[in-house]
């Protein structure tokens, strides 16, 4: 670790005398002094917060940590400058900016009369760059500025102890403070953080230490790209120093293919960064093996291990129980019993009785032992000026236990106090608050599940096949799976699960991939084929080499995409957010006013005597008010309302083959007015065929196809693999030799074709509009048959040479069976549907009339497709996308809620909000009806966790106590308060039966929100 500080050098080599030193005398130094002011060293600024924990070396410089790989942040600006009239004019302003503090770099062009200054914001701004030129002689204004690109480092942080929403908001809002934090978000269901940084600005470590100051638990899950990285854990048996980590990071920083290496001792954790080519998880752990060392690669339960907390707040209510059933029958049985409560009411020093010292001693552990997590959470949250529900628990439960003190002394020390204490009230309130916090995290694990589930696909073992110099298999071996590398091979027997991505080298059978894809139908394998970590082999047995291990592999991701989803807050969690800011404050301002309210009301004789319970004063009965409004009044459920049914509907959606990335997609998805299509692998199979050829020219079919095939070898549409498949199956039937010319100039036009010279002939092959463009005439007879093909869904592939038409292509791509089901229900729903493609207009219409789409737009390029889309968000229409190519990839970013077919590109994967791995149109109506259904279940939640506090705080506060004499003692309320927050969870849980809707009749009772 070392200071981010650079010097520029002296120009001059001039030094400058400068006395260091103390007044006992010390030398005197001579340091160089450069003649422009060396670049600062980057100090936080004074709005973000930077605490004494930044930088490891004890000083507040910041520290360069292991995840940088580029520059900090710095903007360009460009400036007009007037009045440069030599070299030395631009000499003069250049040296000028330089001159400025937090400037990186000038320059200068004369003719241009332009000045170029890439410089740090956090230091300095435009603002004073034009006053420093304008103060040099030369008018200046600004042209142009931009933000230089800076690489971002992404972690995720595990953080223990938040109860709230508040707690929550506590934790983020620190986080954003820190200065080099671009972005965090912390999520209380999963209890998880992810933080966008610049790790040239600070590091995951002073994130971790400054989480830590506000009172929480933190600890790293991930930095950085977990790409080709493995987490090791140290046998814990043995004991290890620094030196131990030293050596081990040495010893693999040395080995082949190892690209990065950090250790923890306190964790006793290694992390390497490796190149999957040259090194995998096997040779690493031989590596420490041989330095003497033990380790075991981590695995990734998919969820916090909330065991040992669910032990603790189990073992912990047990406790509390055993001091609060006695305390509790102390005060509400025994003294109905008469031998007890003669026993009980023995005096020991004046009033103070047998029953209130052991009421006394009871309650003592239970509020200050088993209650201590109350009172730390309470007092780190107000330390940073926060407020969470362990300040209303502390101020309800010291609030009972000190009067009740209050009484005993007093009884103690006079001969005359007759007053009641309640040891109970405090006692009871924190053991029902401890058996609500055991069921809550009982509950949150049940929202974990379905990550959970997605982990345990991949088998924990594989069988690895040895082989020799010619490919014999020499051995076999039972290994982790964990520990396959990139390009082994494994065996795959039936009734087995395929351990990792990988093709087929040998062998054939049917792969049940439902679990993945949520298809039912097991799918035929033969080499070559691809499989997917996690699926099931049913019948033969295979060998296959593998292509992706660890967390490349495609169920990794889909763990990956849906944690993400469950990270990111859906528009309607910010409601709740707000809400937390506030709720503490007014709840606490609440209980203080009922107190006064009610004590006030007893002093002025405002309520007869009658209604004070028995063995009850005023002050007692309105401290007792007060306390059940602190501690009736439940922000948790209102934190939880959304998270955890935004968890849970994500995971139920990843089991059904819909990736779901993100609170607000789900939350838009129900809200659509308006779904465009693309056609092509959207609507079609996307598995286009060659169906009949028309030749004009002398050319044979063979040769024709063999002149075609060379052009569209360049391409990778799928229309020109369907002529390539083609031609390869027409010269296994003629036996035809292919085209051998060297093909030139070869061009691709996005929506329209390719070109390029073959044998000194310009041969181009494409639509309609391609031939325009190239100028080629198109006969009346041509057109003609170009309108019938059209008419009938078939695409025309044109073929021209030098300017000739010489044939013409019929591609037909089947409709899928689902689309105009698929549809007829969207519209049925209200939602209009459009196709948008770039095919011809006679293609599009045909389709569009076979699935019952009256709005078709053809011929469109990717721009085109963007346009469309904004012109109907314009209109106030909240828009879906469903496609599938490259090319749809901008038009899935534009709209509301972008689609993407999962057998399309991974461009197009990548850009949208959903991913329907099933390819399947079904699946946007299933996407649809989760969304309707998951926000259907969280107005339920916030419509229980408002009115439960909206009902209960008039409740606890007494307003029915002078009608019907109702009355909630502070431990009900706690109870209440308890149950609450589990019921919200419990309610979000209902999700994980959601059934897919897969009849007409099921489908026609949804109806998307307006």
């Amino acid at each position: 670790m070392m200071a981010v500080e650079n010097h520029i050098p002296s120009n001059n080599g001039t030094l400058e005398a400068s006395l260091r030193g103390s007044s006992s005398g010390n030398a005197v130094v001579l340091v160089p002094v450069p003649r422009y002011p060396a670049m600062p060293r980057l100090y936080s600024s004074s709005t973000k917060h930077s605490p004494s924990s930044d930088s490891l070396s004890g000083t507040r410089d910041v520290q360069l940590s292991n995840e940088a790989t580029s520059s900090s942040d710095m903007c360009k600006v460009i400036f007009r400058v007037k009045g440069m009239e030599c070299s030395a004019c631009a000499s003069s302003v250049e040296k000028t900016v330089k001159r400025l503090h937090g400037i990186q770099d000038a320059s200068v062009a004369l003719l241009d009369g332009t000045a170029q200054v890439v410089f740090y914001p956090a230091f300095i701004n435009e603002q004073a760059m034009q006053t420093a030129i304008e103060d040099a002689g030369f008018d200046v204004v600004e042209i142009k500025n931009e933000e230089m690109h800076v690489n971002t480092t992404v972690c995720r942080l595990r953080i223990k102890g938040m109860t709230c929403t508040a707690c929550s908001s506590c934790v983020e809002s620190i986080l954003e403070k820190i200065y080099g934090v671009k972005k965090a978000v912390v999520a209380l269901a999963i209890e998880e953080a992810e933080v966008h940084y610049n790790p040239w600005i600070v590091s995951y470590k002073t994130l971790i230490n400054c989480i830590s100051d506000t009172g929480f638990e933190a600890e790293l899950i991930s930095a950085g790209n977990e790409s080709n990285r493995i987490h090791l854990k140290l046998d814990g048996s043995a004991s290890y120093s620094q030196k131990d980590m030293e050596l081990l990071q040495n010893t693999l920083m040395e080995f082949l293919g190892v690209k990065n290496v950090e250790t923890n001792l306190q964790s006793r954790t290694i992390v390497v960064a490796y190149d999957p080519d040259e090194t995998g998880p096997r040779c690493l752990l031989e590596v420490i093996r041989k330095a003497g060392y033990t380790a075991a690669l981590q695995r990734d339960l998919g969820a916090p291990d909330r065991s040992e907390e669910m032990k603790g707040y189990k073992l912990q209510f047990f406790w509390s129980c055993a001091f609060t059933i006695p305390l509790f029958a102390c005060s509400m049985i025994f003294p109905y019993i008469p031998a007890l409560k003669v026993i009980l009411n023995t005096r020991i020093v004046n009033m103070l009785t047998v029953g209130t010292l052991i009421r006394w001693v009871l309650s003592s552990p239970v509020q200050f032992v088993l209650g201590r997590r109350f009172y730390i959470g309470a007092y780190k949250a107000l330390g940073h000026g926060a407020t969470n529900m362990d300040v209303l628990i502390v101020l309800g439960t010291n609030a009972a236990y000190f009067y009740s003190v209050y009484v005993a002394i007093r009884a103690a020390t006079s001969a005359h106090f007759k007053e009641t204490e309640f040891f109970e009230t405090s006692a009871m309130l924190i053991s029902f608050i401890l058996l609500g916090k055991y069921l809550e995290i009982l509950a949150k694990g049940k929202t974990s599940e379905a990550i959970a589930k997605l982990i345990e696909l991949q088998p924990e073992c594989a069988t690895l096949l040895e082989l020799d110099g010619n490919g014999e298999i020499r051995a076999e071996m039972e290994i982790s799976t964990q520990l396959i590398h990139r390009k082994d091979v494994v065996k795959i027997v039936p009734g087995k699960k395929i351990p990792t991505d990988g093709i087929v080298v040998w062998g054939h059978s049917y792969v049940n991939e439902s679990m993945i894809t949520g298809e039912a139908c097991p799918v035929p394998k033969k080499t070559g084929d691809k499989i997917i970590a996690g699926t099931l082999n049913e019948s033969g047995v295979l060998h296959a080499q593998t292509t992706r291990v660890g967390s490349e592999t495609a169920l990794s991701q889909i763990v990956r995409l849906v944690k993400a989803a469950q990270m990111a807050k859906a528009p309607v969690q910010k409601y709740a957010d707000k809400v937390s800011q506030y709720f503490v404050p007014f709840v606490v301002l609440a209980a203080l006013v009922t107190w006064l309210a009610w004590l006030s009301a007893g002093f002025c004789h405002s309520y007869p005597k009658a209604w004070l319970p028995a063995s009850m004063d005023e002050f007692e009965l309105a401290l007792q008010f007060g306390i059940a409004v602190l501690v009736i009044a439940c922000p948790c459920a209102l934190g939880l309302a959304t998270p955890t049914a935004v968890m849970v509907a994500t995971g139920k959606g990843a089991s059904q083959g819909i990736l779901i990335k993100g609170g607000q997609a789900l939350e838009n998805a129900h809200k659509v007015h308006c779904m465009v299509f693309d056609k092509t692998g959207t609507l079609t199979e996307g598995k286009p065929a060659v169906t009949r050829t028309k030749l004009f020219g002398s050319l044979d079919l063979p040769t024709f196809y063999s002149l075609v095939s060379s052009v569209e070898a360049n391409s990778t549409h799928p229309i020109a693999r369907a002529i390539l498949q083609h031609t390869a199956s027409l010269q296994e039937e003629t036996s035809s030799q292919t085209w051998n010319s060297k093909v030139e100039g070869f061009e691709s036009v996005t929506g329209q074709g390719v070109h390029a010279i073959l044998a000194g002939k310009r041969v181009a092959v494409g639509n309609r509009r391609l031939m325009q463009e190239l100028n080629v005439t198109l006969s009346e007879e041509l057109q003609q048959h170009l309108q019938h093909m059209e008419d009938l869904a078939e695409t025309a592939v044109l073929v021209s040479i030098d300017d000739e038409i010489f044939g013409i292509i019929s591609i037909t791509d089947p409709v899928k069976e689902e689309a105009a089901w698929a549809i007829s229900m969207l519209q049925s729903w209200g939602v209009q549907s459009i196709i948008v493609t770039g095919d011809n207009w006679g293609t599009a219409r045909a389709v569009a009339k076979r699935v019952g789409v009256e709005i078709v737009i053809a011929e469109a390029d990717p721009t085109a497709k963007v346009e469309k889309i904004k012109d109907l968000q314009k209109n106030g229409m909240i828009v879906g996308m469903v496609g599938d190519g490259i090319n749809d990839s901008p038009a899935l970013v534009a709209a509301d809620v972008g689609m993407a077919i999962g057998a399309g590109t991974d461009v197009a994967i990548e850009a949208a909000d959903i991913v329907l791995m099933r390819s399947n149109l079904e699946d946007v109506l299933t996407a649809i009806d989760l969304s309707k259904k998951t926000f259907s279940r969280i107005k339920i939640n916030y419509l229980w966790a408002m009115g439960y506090n909206l009902l209960a705080l008039p409740l606890a506060a007494g307003v029915l106590f002078p009608f019907i004499g109702l009355r909630l003692p502070p431990w009900v309320a706690g109870a209440a308060m308890a149950v609450s927050s589990v019921s919200v969870v419990c309610s979000s849980l209902l999700l994980r039966s959601y059934k897919r809707p897969n009849s007409p009749n099921s489908l026609k009772q949804i109806k998307v929100a307006s």
